[in-house]
């Protein structure tokens, strides 16, 4: 079967999967289906995982994966990508398939999104490359049983994120967009399943995303001690960022291990990041800016 960049005569279609960040994540309870109820601002990179397709005719689905993380991932059935291809097929009686390259940048299990990025970006570009008409709606809810941040990466823009995943609305807050932006990853892969249970059930209150000095001041995230307490360097990554020079915010994404920092400048973050890279040859970093949608 074809590949994309093998030379076939079907038109190939480019999606980039951005990394998801969360500026803030407020946990504020558990809720009866076993879900977390969440507050979260969730902002995305310019950069991510790169996604090229395909069409063709014979209803197969064929992922081949490459890329510095690619041989972290398996590219049978219970790949993401595989996964939200043929719940798009189910959903739309579709009889025709793709053959997608997954080029894996981001590290896997890593708390910026990027097994849901890659879903949401196979729905995107097979919705280009089959030619179909489905409302954002109906999207959004093969999303979400594809995962809990599904959804909000279909957009991939900068939004407040509630309920499990479900609720969700675009948001500006002035000046946060198109801010520089480095994330951090020292290495190390934490169980999104293990950090949720090590939650110590408090509630600490509402996201105030008004503004980037009420999420500097007055958000948190609150999952950050329990992924501490399993990967203890989580802890190493955000002091090391929080002495940088002109950082703005540094704090854990997700359920980790990746932390990002945000800077006044392009320069700023440029210079933080050849001075870790210096001292921190074995972790992980991406220079980027938050994605301006």
């Amino acid at each position: 079967m074809p590949h994309p960049d093998a030379g076939t005569q079907s038109e190939t279609v480019v999606e980039t999967a951005h990394a998801k960040v969360n500026v803030a994540l407020h946990v504020r309870g558990r809720r009866d289906d076993g879900y977390h109820a969440l507050e979260s601002l969730f902002v995305f990179a310019e950069h991510g995982d790169r996604l090229t397709g395909v069409a063709t005719d014979d209803g197969a689905i064929d992922l081949m994966i490459d890329g510095p993380f690619g041989a972290a991932l398996d590219a049978g059935p219970g790949n993401l990508v595989v996964k939200a291809a043929r719940a798009l097929q189910a959903y739309l009686g579709q009889q025709r398939g793709a053959a997608i390259r997954l080029t894996k940048i981001l590290p896997v299990a890593s708390g910026i999104g990027g097994g849901s990025a890659d879903a949401a970006a196979t729905l995107r570009l097979l919705v280009r490359l089959w030619d179909v008409r489905i409302d954002e709606a109906e999207l959004a809810a093969i999303a979400l049983d594809l995962g809990s941040d599904v959804p909000a990466c279909i957009s991939s823009v900068t939004q407040m994120v509630g309920g499990r995943g479900e609720r969700l609305a675009r948001h500006h807050v002035d000046g946060l967009e198109g801010m520089a932006m480095l994330l951090v990853n020292p290495g190390v892969g934490v169980s999104t399943a293990r950090v949720f249970a090590g939650w110590d059930g408090q509630d600490r209150g509402a996201l105030d995303a008004t503004r980037i000095d009420a999420l500097v001041a007055r958000g948190h995230n609150d999952l950050e001690a329990a992924a501490m307490a399993i990967a203890p360097v989580i802890g190493d990554v955000l002091a090391v960022l929080r002495a940088q020079n002109g950082v703005v915010l540094a704090r854990m994404s997700g359920s980790g291990a990746t932390c990002f920092a945000l800077f006044d400048d392009d320069a700023a973050m440029a210079d933080a990041a050849m001075a870790m890279r210096a001292a921190h040859r074995d972790w992980w970093m991406m220079e980027t800016r938050i994605r301006i949608a």
